[in-house]
């Protein structure tokens, strides 16, 4: 097979799945594993794709910040408001780049509190508010998503500890696996898992499968889900089945106090 006919197979293949493994496309194209891999490389320089361990990606094209926030606005209000009754004054959150974790920021105002984020518009709502303390992750500016990312993201994440760490996603796969759809996002979103105690998953219905072929984390890494899907959406009972817990916006924020939360 002509190496142009595999790169158009290869771009099918990761179109159509999102990824795939070198061992993947080698079965499916018939070539070996070193063939795959310099396809890989070529279609890397040539910017078609990003290559993962063991195999790549297509990542798909994502609305700006501002667009994104404009949407579902009211939804994410109520998602927003369930998750700002779970948190305690004098607790320390972490809230990631999310358009929904923007959200939540705007419940948190005039909150004694310790905020912690990459998001420049969870920045820009907090900080003339005097009751919150707020550290601003370093990194390069990601204009687009009106965030801060990279190994110095990473690096300062390592140095922070968190009760709470808020966080949105592209997808809901129905196993409660957390999907992106960019891949250089991942690692930072990992390092805030990493540095919470309790990992709470904002995502609307339309996240319900959403997005993305990069995983986050799975359920075993979650604490709970806020959210406006059905509770009898499989992706919900399979969260609920591996001890996360659902809340719905259905339910009035009252009705869950954060010391409920706390002895689940």
């Amino acid at each position: 097979m002509l190496a142009e006919r595999r790169h158009q197979l290869i771009l099918q293949v990761l179109r159509s799945g999102g990824t795939a493994s070198v061992t993947d496309l080698a079965e499916q194209l018939d070539a070996s594993a070193a063939t795959i891999r310099r396809d890989l490389l070529k279609l890397e320089a040539d910017g078609l794709l990003t290559r993962v361990h063991g195999g790549a990606v297509v990542e798909e094209d994502q609305p700006s910040f501002s667009e994104a926030a404009a949407v579902q606005v009211d939804e994410k209000d109520a998602i927003a408001a369930r998750a700002a009754a779970m948190i305690e004054d004098g607790q320390s959150v972490i809230l990631d780049s999310g358009t929904t974790v923007h959200r939540l920021a705007l419940q948190l105002r005039g909150r004694r509190l310790t905020v912690i984020t990459n998001n420049l518009a969870v920045y820009d709502e907090l900080n003339d508010d005097e009751n919150i303390d707020l550290m601003l992750l370093g990194g390069m500016v990601i204009r687009e998503s009106r965030m801060l990312d990279g190994f110095m993201a990473e690096d300062n994440l390592r140095q922070v500890h968190a009760d709470w760490l808020f966080m949105g996603a592209c997808g809901l796969r129905p196993g409660g696996q957390v999907m992106d759809t960019t891949v250089a996002e991942v690692p930072a979103r990992r390092a805030m898992i990493t540095a919470a105690d309790k990992v709470v998953l904002l995502a609307d219905r339309s996240k319900f499968p959403g997005t993305g072929m990069v995983k986050i984390c799975g359920p075993e890494d979650l604490y709970a889900l806020v959210t406006n899907a059905s509770e009898d959406d499989t992706t919900c009972t399979a969260l609920r089945e591996a001890g996360v817990t659902v809340i719905p916006t259905t339910q009035a924020p009252a009705d869950t106090s954060p010391s409920d939360l706390y002895g689940r």
